[in-house]
């Protein structure tokens, strides 16, 4: 495959700009400086495309010759102080990029949106890409992730060759940000740094390695049949048994206290006002919080089926972490 790369320093994006160039895949990277390409630079076929997805001038050129497309580049931050920010990233950035590749003929448009477009689950049972949501969005990533697919759809239509991929809460092996924070989560646990258990423990999330999600966006660029969306789900857990499986592998149990709801809720929406006198980013908002107090149980069956997708058991990829963290010297 000719790739094109969205998102490429990001933290699905970098791996999966690796994977490529390890197959003999040839890969433009779309990047906003030669620093930003740095970590990549060394990879085999793997090359730099100097500008963003609000440039149309860029994206043309850049996408000459090329037959698949991987978008990931994403606003998916709780906060923003530039309020149109997630829209111009999400939406109209996505929009610049499928006008681009239907001219260029592109071949396969691969979208990463996200799991919480499905969601919420009603229970404890999964859910998948054809449940018919009826909770309203809970942030602007949600809905503008959504918008985006809206018009990913449109443009299979129109006949570009489009497919989405809804991955939930991704960690593994990467930049510890903000894209990357059940990651860092697993890292303070084994420091004996994190102390919280979201509310009553009990809420379930679908926990994916991001080695998972890589292999899941080039299957479906393989496979992947125009025009659908598959969830690249992990193993579904609650948060009671996310921090059990730490202790059994980390041999660690430093003590935890349960927050409940209402305070976490009222410390976000302290952090949203003094951000908003001072600029600075909060930690927290209260829709996310909201967000990760309910069941986000997931099913991959149709990735499984389709795609020959799989993933990794958490307690597995857990332990691919730690190593990699003991490696970068982010843990002892």
């Amino acid at each position: 495959m000719n790739c094109f790369v969205t998102g490429a320093n990001g933290f699905i994006g970098m791996r999966l700009v690796e994977s490529l160039s390890a197959d003999g895949h040839t890969v433009r990277c779309l990047v906003r400086s030669q620093e930003k390409f740095r970590s990549l630079s060394h990879l085999p076929d793997v090359t730099a495309v100097l500008g963003d997805i609000e440039d149309s001038a860029v994206l043309n050129d850049g996408l000459a010759g090329c037959d698949t497309v991987f978008h990931l580049a994403a606003f998916a931050k709780p906060w923003s102080k530039d309020k149109s920010l997630p829209h111009r990233i999400n939406v109209t950035g996505t929009e610049n990029m499928l006008k681009a590749s239907l001219a260029a003929g592109v071949k396969r448009f691969v979208f990463t949106s996200s799991a919480a477009v499905i969601g919420p689950s009603p229970g404890v049972e999964p859910i998948d890409e054809d449940f018919p949501r009826t909770v309203p969005w809970f942030n602007e990533y949600e809905e503008t992730k959504a918008e985006a697919e809206e018009l990913v759809r449109s443009y299979n239509r129109d006949g570009l060759e489009t497919i989405i991929v809804n991955p939930p809460r991704v960690y593994g092996p990467g930049p510890i940000n903000e894209s990357n924070s059940v990651t860092r989560m697993i890292k303070l646990y084994a420091l004996g740094k994190w102390h919280i258990v979201p509310g009553d423990g009990t809420c379930i999330g679908s926990y994916v390695l991001v080695n998972d999600v890589v292999s899941g966006h080039i299957l479906a660029a393989r496979r992947g049949r125009p025009g659908q969306r598959y969830a690249l789900g992990g193993e579904n857990l609650t948060f009671e048994q996310f921090f059990e499986i730490l202790a059994e592998v980390t041999g660690k149990r430093p003590w935890l206290i349960h927050l409940p709801v209402r305070f976490m809720i009222t410390a976000a929406k302290i952090m949203e006002w003094q951000a908003s006198v001072t600029g600075i980013a909060p930690l927290l908002t209260a829709s996310w919080v909201k967000k990760y107090l309910n069941h986000w149980s997931l099913s991959s069956n149709k990735a499984v089926k389709e795609l020959g997708y799989g993933f990794t058991p958490f307690r597995e990829g857990v332990k691919v972490t730690l190593e990699w963290l003991k490696k970068e010297g982010e843990i002892a």
